[in-house]
């Protein structure tokens, strides 16, 4: 589950509150994130990509647990 979480956080950060896409994450996403894999840990990655760990309400909303 915490990996669903993760993954809905972080994509979330691709999009604006209209539904529009930034693109521009994408490259933020493979500098702080992807092209970095295994060489720290996970969750500080994962907080230089989003600058917060993940938020467990990105996949309460996305359930419709929430709005």
């Amino acid at each position: 589950m915490w990996s669903n979480v993760s993954a809905v956080d972080a994509f979330s950060a691709f999009e604006t509150e209209d539904g529009k896409i930034l693109w521009f994450m994408g490259k933020k996403f493979l500098d702080k994130f992807l092209s970095r894999g295994g060489s720290e840990p996970l969750m500080k990655l994962y907080k230089d990509f989003r600058g917060r760990e993940p938020d467990p309400d990105a996949l309460m909303r996305q359930m419709g647990f929430i709005e």
